[in-house]
């Protein structure tokens, strides 16, 4: 499972932590001074793709179906 945090929706200073570490390099998450989570910081890459809209998904799934069909007869 992935959780996505959009760093607009944090506090300027807390987006500035997360964004501003290096390659490499580990941000902490510290609760109670007891480290509860670690994020290591990597080389940005390029953006995921969105999920297909599922009419989109449909057409494509009726396209390969119809070809697999033409390609048998």
């Amino acid at each position: 499972m992935t959780v996505r945090i959009d760093l607009d929706d944090l506090p300027p200073k807390l987006a500035a932590a997360l964004t501003g570490a290096d390659p490499g390099e580990d941000v902490l998450l510290v609760q109670h001074g007891v480290v509860v989570g670690r994020l290591t910081a990597a080389e940005a890459g390029p953006e995921p793709e969105p999920p297909a809209s599922p009419g989109q998904h449909q057409a494509e799934v009726f396209e390969n179906f119809r070809a697999a069909i033409e390609d048998e007869f």
